[in-house]
């Protein structure tokens, strides 16, 4: 009987720190059974766990603690407990009644300190285990990104695609403007439609001389002008209509073309 009421207040301690180190979270997973649980060598290295030490020494410590306080308690009150053999009943209760509560104080001030050394710990333990690995991390934004590498396969066939659609509009421009290898803008101009010339196609070095090469199977004209050429492809956007800028250079070269269209047609 001596020894219930500090095993009360040692169980409400202890359910009330992990109810504050856990906000009081009731969950059923640790029920569920599971074979890997049953795992020997996994339990042997649980047993030498930071976790499994931590707990180990804090029961050691407990169990300590409540050895010396109760062995110190008794051995005080020993020879006044014999002493009051002839005294009435109801004193020697109320006497023993009070020790024990005085017992119980003072475990209970050790415990709470116990207690709140292991409020920190785990605390510290819990933000330890929920921080991510790098790969967890990579993981993680493969998930919500995607892949790096698919998202540039598929990057690199959009471009492929787009590179494709564009190749198939030079056969329909009206002058390809060229700086020799470096670069080539395809222009087409449609006075009912379009406000200004548009470029259907443009690109750099390998792009740049297969405009030229469909562009030439295809009758276009091609003309060479560097700083025209390199000034379009800079400033305008695929699809776009050229800078105002470059109107007048731009509408000599769409009239020399269609005066040579209209010469070779007669032809």
């Amino acid at each position: 009987m001596v020894y219930f009421p500090i095993g009360v207040i040692s169980l409400a301690i202890g359910v009330l720190t992990t109810g504050i180190q856990t906000r009081f979270l009731f969950t059923k997973k640790p029920l569920k059974f599971k074979l890997s649980k049953l795992n020997p060598i996994k339990g042997i290295k649980n047993l030498f766990s930071t976790r499994q030490l931590v707990e180990v020494l804090k029961s050691l410590l407990k169990i300590i603690v409540l050895a010396v306080v109760i062995y110190r308690i008794l051995k005080e009150q020993l020879v006044v407990i014999a002493q009051m053999m002839d005294i009435n009943t109801i004193s020697v209760a109320t006497y023993v009644l009070n020790e024990i509560i005085s017992m119980v104080l003072r475990i209970g001030m050790i415990f709470a300190a116990v207690a709140g050394f292991d409020f920190f710990f785990q605390r510290w333990k819990y933000e330890k285990d929920i921080k991510m690995s790098k790969e967890e991390v990579k993981e993680e934004y493969k998930q919500m990104e995607g892949d790096p590498k698919v998202k540039g396969k598929i990057k690199s066939l959009q471009q492929s695609m787009a590179r494709s659609r564009m190749m198939q509009a030079v056969p329909d421009a009206d002058v390809i403007i060229r700086n020799p290898t470096h670069f080539a803008v395809a222009l087409r101009y449609d006075i009912d439609h379009d406000n200004a010339p548009v470029v259907v196609a443009k690109g750099q070095d390998y792009i740049a001389l297969k405009i030229v090469e469909i562009a030439e199977n295809s009758n276009v004209t091609v003309i060479e002008n560097k700083p025209l050429a390199r000034g379009i492809y800079a400033s305008t956007p695929l699809g776009g209509q050229i800078p105002a800028e470059y109107y007048g250079v731009v509408a000599e070269i769409l009239v020399e073309v269609f005066r040579m269209n209209k010469s070779w047609c007669r032809g």
